[in-house]
């Protein structure tokens, strides 16, 4: 298990923030923009939080991952999904499917960039609040690469 990825019995462990509205973030209705405004958002958090971005969408015909960082000696891949309305909560959108998707993009990632030691999948939940504001809600080991 990575370090920073909480005791056994918190598989869960989530961090909270705000951000608040400023130059950059879109106004209410523009999912495409609202989506990049919410991964600046994430990456941002993640870099507050003391990760190390190494890579933002990295791409492969099976697949995509939005942010690869190290936090310490752990790699992490990060998906980011981002809702500007109340209803289902942004992670619990990350199903098998695209679980599939971002380790199958996270293995090209690995064929391209060996690397060696811990590695986790961690999903960055962030939600437009009534007063505009991006809140990023981090999930480490969301879920795992499955077989």
């Amino acid at each position: 298990m990575c370090s920073g990825s909480g005791p056994p019995w918190e598989p869960f462990p989530t961090i909270r923030s705000s951000l608040t509205d400023g130059p950059g973030l879109p106004a209410p209705g523009g999912r495409h923009a609202l989506g990049q405004a919410g991964e600046n958002a994430a990456a941002a958090e993640l870099v507050r939080l003391g990760y190390r971005i190494l890579a933002r969408n990295h791409a492969c015909r099976l697949g995509e991952v939005d942010i690869v960082a190290t936090e310490g000696d752990c790699l992490c891949f990060v998906e980011v999904r981002t809702r500007g309305r109340a209803g289902i909560g942004p992670a619990e959108t990350v199903d098998r499917a695209k679980q599939r998707r971002v380790v199958a993009a996270a293995r090209d990632y690995l064929y391209r960039h060996p690397a060696y030691g811990p590695m986790r999948f961690d999903v960055a939940a962030v939600q437009r609040t009534p007063a505009g504001a991006l809140r990023v809600e981090l999930l480490r080991n969301a879920f795992d690469a499955g077989e």
